[in-house]
């Protein structure tokens, strides 16, 4: 089984605000490492509550847009009834039903298939736990 399917573990560390972050090389990094010339998926996923994996343009501001988005759909108040942590944190325990904590991606020939403007990204809005963790998993 370990020569069809690997995984591999990041630390991500993404501070005291709410943050996108980019996974893209790290992902494909991985992929030079574990999948050279081979077909198959690259399974992206963050084990916590509170954070999610997204496949975005990065770098002109859609990185913004999304968490501006995020915090008009899901308000950082009072009125989310999980309440423990820092102010509004219920709504961190929304984000993943609106940005799903796994993404799939195609992987041909040892390379990650993203559009042209497409990225891989970590978004977390949990300001309490700025200490991640990412699975990047080849299945090929």
């Amino acid at each position: 089984m370990s020569d069809s399917f690997t995984t591999t573990v990041l630390n991500i560390t993404t501070g005291t605000s709410e943050s996108v972050t980019d996974l893209t090389r790290a992902c494909e990094e991985f992929l030079t490492r574990t999948a050279p010339g081979r077909d198959g998926l690259l399974n992206v996923f963050v084990p916590h509550a509170t954070a999610g994996i997204a496949v975005l343009e990065t770098g002109a501001g859609s990185d913004d847009d999304l968490l501006a988005a995020l915090h008009h759909l899901l308000p950082a108040d009072d009125r989310w009834q999980h309440r423990h942590g820092s102010p509004g944190h219920g709504r961190d325990h929304v984000l993943p039903a609106l940005v799903p904590p796994h993404a799939t991606l195609p992987v041909i020939g040892g390379r990650l298939e993203l559009g042209t403007w497409q990225s891989v990204c970590l978004v977390d809005t949990n300001i309490s736990n700025p200490n991640r963790q990412v699975r990047l998993s080849f299945l090929g």
